[in-house]
């Protein structure tokens, strides 16, 4: 009687193994096999082995955009972060309609980042947009936002913080609130420092979730696509262009399905390489 009830209880399973074999196992397999293959309109030409990563290995056009990324990455994980933790901060402690500026601040998380994108076109527009009229109202000159590759880079990362802000706002606060009161009250007895009380306590208390947001922010900027395509399409040229975006170009606009998917593995295994050693690091601290 028992042993039905087990084999009963596996059959709730099976959709569950289904669905990841058929949209995550077999893909991975077959975007593998289409790496190494000669692939033209979606069709499989013939194995080329490791032809493509050769390729992408020797295309400056892949390392380009591999600049751009790392640099966007850089800014905007850094600055995501520490933003965050500042917000998290301010509001871990009782302030008035304390509730309505936690949620206007977590808005824009839950935004479409196409749309964010899309609206970033109207608050940077370089003629008559409201940021670059403000510059002018206050004595600024006009600012090339989307036409100047330095300044379109600030403002695809301007517009990638408003939105993920709240992201490490949100999970940082957590972890501000998981803090028992009673080590503040303990520290307050040897020292009335509040940059002590952060650096001794707080910091190295929050660690491993300051570490967690770091890692899921990293990846998720290294996998950008949406901002990039909406607000600038890669431009001005090509100064914009995002790892992912190159791979999109190359796959669904030039039909070069092997490389794409070459340069798609290539990124998987530079975000599970990052994933395995933050995981790493924590391990030996916290273990």
């Amino acid at each position: 009687m028992k042993r039905k009830r087990e084999e009963k209880g596996n059959l709730f399973v099976v959709p569950a193994v289904v669905w990841v074999f058929l949209f995550t196992i077999f893909p991975l397999l077959y975007s593998l096999r289409v790496s190494l293959s000669k692939v033209s309109y979606g069709k499989i030409l013939g194995f080329t082995g490791l032809a493509n990563y050769v390729r992408m290995f020797g295309d400056y056009r892949f390392w380009s955009t591999f600049r751009f990324t790392l640099i966007f990455a850089l800014i905007s994980v850094t600055t995501t972060t520490f933003l965050g933790l500042g917000f998290a901060l301010v509001f871990n402690r009782k302030i008035r309609g304390i509730k309505f500026f936690r949620s206007l601040l977590t808005m824009p998380l839950f935004t479409a980042p196409v749309a964010l994108g899309y609206l970033g076109v109207m608050m940077f527009y370089e003629e008559n947009g409201p940021i670059n009229v403000f510059l002018k109202f206050i004595g600024m000159g006009k600012v090339p936002w989307l036409s100047h590759p330095w300044w379109a880079t600030l403002a695809i990362c301007i517009v990638d913080i408003w939105q993920w802000t709240p992201f490490a706002f949100i999970i940082l606060l957590a972890g501000l609130q998981s803090i028992s009161d009673e080590i503040y009250e303990a520290a307050v007895i040897d020292t009335s420092s509040g940059w002590a009380v952060f650096r001794h306590i707080t910091l190295p208390l929050i660690s491993p979730i300051l570490g967690t947001v770091m890692m899921l922010r990293i990846v998720d900027a290294f996998k950008a696509f949406d901002i990039p395509f909406s607000l600038t399409s890669g431009g001005p040229g090509t100064a914009t262009r995002t790892l992912t975006f190159y791979i999109y170009t190359q796959g669904l606009r030039n039909f070069d399905l092997g490389y794409a998917s070459a340069m798609a593995y290539f990124l998987l295994a530079m975000t599970m390489i990052i994933g395995i050693l933050f995981f790493r690091r924590y391990r030996e601290l916290y273990e």
